[in-house]
């Protein structure tokens, strides 16, 4: 019951997000998901990663989902000669990062009390522009993407850097500076990383639902067994009792 009224308050809060970065879909991002990565051609020669999870845990594989598909992630790019660094935000992806891909865990962000903000999401998205700013070609957030109460999508969104000159210079419908750009292109990280933060919550708490609902199906029904165990246990002993003292009474005639 706390989990379900936990959900629909991140669901409120993710449809505020959604509409808050609803501009960002001018830009065009790569988004998919893990299952339906094949394809690794587009990722730069190296790449920041930003896995978001959470501190807590009792939540089903949620964050095992993440973890899981950043090291799968990690051996397509390394028989292509690619590398990344990867951001963990949260504990139970840095404890598991750190198992799978420790090699390429190059810093952790945990501490993050919910319900999570732009600041927050802010604060990410700067350690994320500085962690190897003189190499990486593209930031890659790393969420579960909201489907339903029972169901999530790990998913992988690729966010490349601003072209500020050639044939290929973004948002060429306007005319800005480099610096209004540069800037546009900090609010933009942040802004998709608060996006995956409210989507990782919503989808977190969805699973604790599940886990919680499952865990209290199987401690009643371990409750049940045991009640019956005890009353096999009880009905035994008082036969063997009634059975003692007919005999005893028998032995007395």
């Amino acid at each position: 019951m706390v989990a379900a009224a936990k959900l629909r308050g991140e669901q409120n809060r993710l449809a505020a997000a959604t509409k808050f970065g609803s501009w960002t879909s001018v830009l065009e991002g790569k988004k998919s998901t893990f299952e339906d990565l094949e394809d690794v051609s587009y990722f730069p020669d190296h790449s920041v990663v930003v896995a978001l999870t959470s501190d807590k845990g009792l939540c089903g594989g949620v964050h095992s989902a993440v973890a899981r598909g950043i090291r799968g992630l990690t051996a397509k790019l390394s028989a292509e000669n690619k590398t990344i660094s990867v951001l963990a935000v949260g504990e139970k992806g840095r404890s598991q990062l750190r198992r799978m891909v420790g090699d390429s865990l190059s810093m952790a962000v945990v501490d993050i009390p919910p319900p999570y903000n732009f600041n927050y999401a802010s604060m990410v998205a700067e350690t994320a522009l500085e962690l190897d700013a003189d190499k990486a070609g593209a930031i890659q957030v790393v969420y579960n993407e909201f489907v339903s109460a029972i169901a999530y999508n790990p998913t992988i969104k690729s966010i490349e850097p601003f072209v500020y000159e050639g044939d290929d210079v973004t948002l060429t419908n306007y005319d800005a500076e480099d610096t209004v750009l540069k800037g546009l292109y900090e609010y933009y990280v942040a802004t998709e990383i608060f996006y995956g933060m409210m989507q990782g919550a919503t989808s977190e708490q969805s699973s604790r639902m599940q886990a919680m609902e499952n865990a209290t199906k199987n401690g009643g029904e371990l409750i049940d067994k045991l009640v019956l165990i005890y009353n096999r246990a009880r009905q035994a002993r008082i036969t063997t009792e009634l059975i003692e003292i007919i005999s005893g009474a028998a032995a007395l005639e």
